[in-house]
């Protein structure tokens, strides 16, 4: 995974997300389920030109869905929570 694009995959804009990103200077991203801290630091550096301070990772497990009668389940997603430098930001929006 040389490509900075294949490891972030997608910004995550949720309500959550945003109040980090209003409050602590931390943003959301979808990433590779194969990437660590370092490629995706080294990612958001690249795409963004942003210091990055610190990356926190978390699998979210997929949940079951109904809609009638089918069952499924929701996706699987690697997110990384990266906090930027302060003074700097990421446009998003």
């Amino acid at each position: 995974m040389s490509n900075p694009r294949d490891i972030i995959l997608r910004p995550i804009i949720t309500e959550k997300s945003v109040k980090n990103t209003d409050q602590d200077n931390k943003y959301t991203f979808e990433v590779a389920k194969g990437a660590n801290k370092t490629q995706v630091k080294i990612a958001v550096e690249e795409i963004f030109k942003v210091n990055v301070e610190k990356v926190n990772i978390v699998n979210v497990k997929p949940k079951p869905k109904r809609m009638g009668q089918y069952q499924g389940t929701t996706k699987a997603v690697r997110k990384a929570i990266v906090k930027v430098a302060e003074g700097q930001s990421i446009n998003l929006y």
